[in-house]
């Protein structure tokens, strides 16, 4: 399941029940509960997915493991528990789906499309996305930011807005931000199974100012939405990571070869990720 990932879904479902209270006032604990339910059995089921399909490929008998990379290599150490892992995997993506379809019997079809889109992207995102350079860049992101977090304020709204789009953009980019920072240690093990994520296709510099692009985008974004008055002025507070983020960005400018060396700037990464979408919801419940 790969427990000390997970912490990254809280965090952007924090930011739909952010957009919700913002825009209702209240909020339901029982759905809260099952939005976070749901989600969590959806990052599990893509981390297993992804866990038992680089298994079967070989791949994370190849892989140089970080803390952030590599995967658990619990298969590399007990073969025997590839078929568990796979029962896992699906047990836990049907999690997902029946409390998709209970929100989406009690508020209309509308959800749908999200959860569609979702469920489609756990179980292909390790056998079809991570082939197709941008489809791979755009997945995590995708995943992680538009549709789980309007998914979730949908969840507990009963509609969309604008709010809670523009407040998934930030968590949008930096998970995407995230994986591509996470791919520099894999490269050549990746390339040896076909892969064609961006550091592989541009290389390490080139990607390396991608990730200070998705910065960027996070940072300007929660700028120009408070200023649009979209947002909270609170939801400022995420702009108190910009230092983790300056120092992750230059740890990836000056990645060479040795995956030591990077992992500094991983853990920076991280905490930007994590954090920015804390802080935002927080800016949202204060506002």
């Amino acid at each position: 399941m790969r427990l000390p990932f997970l912490l990254l879904t809280p965090a952007c479902v924090l930011v739909g029940v952010g957009t919700a209270y913002w825009q209702m006032g209240t909020l339901n604990g029982l759905h809260v509960l099952l939005v976070v339910v749901g989600a969590l059995s959806a990052h599990i089921s893509v981390n297993v997915f992804n866990e038992y399909f680089d298994y079967k490929s070989g791949l994370d008998s190849k892989t140089i493991r970080t803390p952030f990379s590599g995967g658990s290599g619990a298969l590399q150490a007990n073969p025997n528990l590839a078929r568990a892992a796979l029962w896992l995997a699906w047990v836990s993506f049907f999690i997902t789906a029946i409390v998709g379809l209970y929100f989406a019997t009690i508020l209309g079809w509308k959800l749908l499309p999200i959860g569609i889109l979702g469920l489609f992207l756990l179980i292909t995102y390790t056998t079809w996305w991570v082939y197709n350079p941008w489809l791979c860049l755009i997945a995590p992101g995708l995943g992680f930011g538009i549709l789980m977090i309007m998914g979730t304020h949908f969840a507990l709204t009963g509609e969309y807005s604008l709010v809670a789009f523009v407040a998934s953009l930030p968590a949008t980019f930096l998970v995407s931000g995230l994986l591509l920072l996470n791919q520099f240690p894999d490269v050549e093990a990746d390339k040896s199974i076909g892969r064609k994520h961006l550091p592989i296709v541009i290389g390490f510099e080139k990607s390396a100012w991608a990730l200070g692009s998705f910065y960027l985008l996070a940072y300007l974004t929660v700028i120009l939405s408070v200023l649009a008055k979209i947002l909270p002025v609170y939801c400022l507070l995420a702009l108190v990571t910009v230092p983790l983020s300056w120092k992750a960005f230059h740890g990836a400018k000056n990645f060479k070869v040795d995956a030591s060396q990077l992992i500094p700037a991983m853990g920076m990464n991280v905490a930007v990720t994590l954090l920015i979408p804390v802080l935002l919801a927080v800016g949202l419940f204060i506002g």
